[in-house]
């Protein structure tokens, strides 16, 4: 989860997997049955508020305490779907992960390193508890990871105006939705060409790690792809024109025609785009 510090918190895209309420056991099955009958039901935004609310106090609360009995709740195909929050467990994944986004001065700053030392020792004996934990919810700062835009097709792409829960008209939403079947079935696809066309190449290891992922879920799941707060940093027009899927999947149908010219052509197009969003984090 990349709601750690208020360095990276608004600036953050992010993969989900809703599960129908049938993949759940019990009693969890039926708690999330009568939460997604709420009329009052959180979205990211709330969220997103409850996490900047733990880093008020000195030191931060990097973890919560409890873990969050929320989900972003979904209607696939006239079945309810839910992808729990678990930021307890986001909370923790991230914290390992932040030394590689900041220099140690910023980090020792944000979340002294006994902070840290407890949060690791918790998480520790936490694992040996939940051996099978895994998050529904993956996040990335300041671009959308290529290989995430594998999972999905131009045609499953939404671009438009959110509401937030008094129906109100707030920012920009960027989203793509696709059934797992067709995400791992694309994953396969693009593993395929990708191995037969490029010798060594990081977005093989970034896709089998993905699709091991997507495996640990209900085959009858969704899985959305959300720009999350990185429509606030790109403009309405470049949001309107942006086609990432589309130019990973032209990319990815050039290499298998042989066609290298037009699939650096895409990949160009695609590190340029997120080249510009990252340089903004960077100077932020």
């Amino acid at each position: 989860m990349a709601l750690t510090t208020p360095v990276v918190v608004p600036y953050a895209s992010y993969l989900r997997v809703y599960e129908p309420l049938a993949a759940f056991p019990e009693p969890e099955r039926s708690h999330w049955a009568r939460y997604a009958r709420r009329g009052d039901l959180p979205g990211a935004q709330d969220e997103l508020r409850r996490s900047l609310a733990d880093l008020v106090p000195v030191p931060p609360v990097v973890v919560p305490v409890r873990e969050s009995a929320d989900a972003f709740v979904a209607e696939v195909d006239g079945v309810v779907c839910v992808c729990p929050w678990r930021t307890r467990l986001r909370g923790w994944q991230a914290l390992a992960g932040l030394g590689d986004e900041l220099p140690a001065p910023v980090l020792d700053a944000a979340v002294p390193p006994v902070v840290r030392r407890e949060a690791a020792a918790d998480y520790d004996g936490w694992r040996e508890r939940n051996p099978d934990a895994r998050p529904w919810i993956r996040s990335a700062t300041w671009h959308v990871p290529v290989r995430w835009f594998v999972l999905f097709s131009d045609e499953e792409r939404e671009y438009g105006k959110g509401a937030d829960a008094d129906g109100e008209r707030e920012g920009p939403v960027l989203r793509y939705r696709t059934p797992m079947v067709q995400a791992r079935r694309r994953v396969a696809r693009a593993l395929k060409v990708l191995r037969e066309e490029l010798e060594d190449s990081p977005l093989v290891d970034g896709l089998v790690d993905v699709g091991r992922w997507l495996e640990e879920f209900h085959p009858r799941s969704m899985v959305e792809l959300d720009y999350g707060g990185l429509v606030y940093t790109i403009s309405e027009d470049q949001l309107a024109s942006d086609h990432s899927a589309a130019d990973t999947a032209e990319g990815l149908a050039a290499l298998r025609e042989g066609d290298g010219e037009r699939a650096s052509a895409a990949y160009e197009r695609l590190t340029e785009r997120w080249r510009a969003v990252r340089q903004r984090g960077l100077a932020s």
